[in-house]
């Protein structure tokens, strides 16, 4: 990867996620008027914050994924089996999905339906399953357990902070920027590197 294309995917990403943070922040905004950014409900500051917000998210998600792409480096060179590596990678996907689901349960106990707290995972995982459907039609087969692996496992740990807090709007407004921003860094990184395997 050359010093160029990386700032062509550290700004496109940073843009994408400063565009979808603004999206998703207005419509927020003026549909639930107890939302507001750090505390300020004006809209002139709340787009700014904005702004900020969804470049730090962006920021967050560019370091998730280039810790994912070390730690699969580092992963191949220890675990030669691709057949075991993809096997561990389904299992924390599915272990991350289920932790999801208890670990809100038993925080934030209330009134709410035990299957309102499975609308988050399934909605994290059919996002993952397109985006890796996608970078399959896009690459080839191979690619499709390390892509799921990373839109849901990689992403649902860089969400943590905004997952801590039992409120929609929260974990929407940091989830949607991570999730494109992420699903935008994982559908590019072929072209990237000029290769069909990533």
């Amino acid at each position: 990867m050359t010093l160029r294309k990386w700032f062509h995917l550290f700004w496109t990403t940073l843009l994408l996620g400063m565009i979808v943070s603004i999206g998703i922040g207005l419509i927020l905004q003026f549909s639930d008027k107890e939302f507001s950014v750090m505390g300020l409900s004006a809209v002139g500051f709340n787009v700014v914050n904005m702004l900020l917000g969804g470049a730090t998210i962006s920021v967050l998600s560019q370091m998730g994924f280039f810790a994912y792409l070390i730690v699969r480096f580092i992963a191949a060179g220890i675990i030669k089996s691709k057949t075991v590596w993809d096997l561990l990678q389904l299992t924390i996907v599915i272990v991350v999905l289920i932790d999801l689901v208890y670990l809100r349960m038993t925080n934030f106990e209330g009134n709410d339906s035990v299957l309102s707290y499975f609308i988050l995972p399934l909605i994290i995982l059919i996002i993952s399953l397109g985006v890796a459907y996608w970078k399959v039609k896009m690459t080839n087969r191979n690619a499709f357990i390390p892509t799921l692996f990373f839109m849901c496992a990689v992403s649902v740990l860089e969400a943590v902070p905004a997952l801590k807090l039992d409120n929609a709007a929260s974990s929407l407004f940091m989830l949607a920027p991570l999730l494109v921003c992420n699903a935008w860094q994982i559908l590019i990184l072929h072209k990237i590197l000029d290769n069909k395997k990533s």
